[in-house]
């Protein structure tokens, strides 16, 4: 009878919200094992936590990067923040908003090969893993439907989402796409977002952005984010406007 009770307390006992996995990635109908979740689950979230931790002390691998961009055959600037290194970035956000002095620099110098409509910016961000991961897949759905603009990329090691108004600025850019890293979660630790800016320059807020977020295979796809990011864009030029007076009327577009 001992036996028995030892084998009936370590059975997995299922979850009434068994049917909800298929749409969530959350940690949700786990089952348990007695009082505790299975070992299963445990190890599971021992993995996802220490993946996290990863992606965010994970490096850009810059010269991988700028390879791949190089398939699209336009000019490319390799950018730092004023963050000096890992830490510093995690401890300062500030420093990461900024260029460095030499980047600064870089795009004054080589101001006549700057102007253009859009300047695409690569940053590591909070998960260099999701740039490195979900940039070019993005990148191949994007440019064919940007064919008529002028577009500059460029990379930036430690930067976060407002240092494309200063690069923006600096390009005489009539509009800036940062794509980076975000912040990762125990679900998902190698997710991308786009922040879509119109008239970008220094001293801009949040509300001036639009934002494309989650993008990866498990969430928004790459096919999806590259046709929303577009819709943006396109609405952005024709009304001059970006962010919370831009209103995104894609998915009611896509319905009709």
């Amino acid at each position: 009878m001992k036996e028995l009770n030892i084998i009936l307390n370590n059975t997995v006992q299922s979850d009434p919200w068994q049917q909800l996995k298929r749409y969530t990635a959350a940690r949700i109908a786990l089952g348990r094992t007695g009082s505790a979740i299975p070992l299963k689950e445990t190890l599971q979230l021992m993995q996802d936590h220490a993946n996290a931790r990863d992606a965010v002390y994970t490096l850009l691998d810059v010269t991988k990067l700028t390879e791949e961009l190089g398939m699209f055959l336009l000019p490319i600037f390799k950018l730092q923040s004023r963050a000096e290194s890992r830490l510093q970035y995690l401890q300062r956000p500030d420093l990461g908003r900024l260029l460095s002095i030499s980047s600064g620099e870089l795009l004054q110098q080589n101001e006549h090969q700057t102007t253009c409509d859009i300047v695409i910016i690569v940053a590591d961000g909070l998960s260099a893993t999701a740039v490195q991961n979900h940039t070019l897949p993005v990148l191949r759905q994007l440019i064919p439907l940007l064919q008529k603009y002028i577009i500059r990329f460029c990379t930036v090691e430690q930067g976060r989402v407002a240092i494309g108004d200063e690069v923006g600025k600096l390009l005489n850019a009539r509009f800036s796409l940062v794509l980076i890293g975000e912040r990762p979660g125990l679900s998902a630790h190698d997710s991308m977002s786009a922040y879509l800016t119109y008239n970008p320059q220094p001293g801009l807020t949040d509300e001036s952005r639009n934002c494309v977020s989650n993008i990866r295979p498990q969430g928004l796809g790459y096919k999806e984010a590259a046709f929303k990011i577009n819709y943006l864009i396109q609405q952005a030029f024709q009304l001059n406007i970006s962010g919370v007076f831009l209103k995104d009327g894609y998915i009611a577009q896509k319905q009709l």
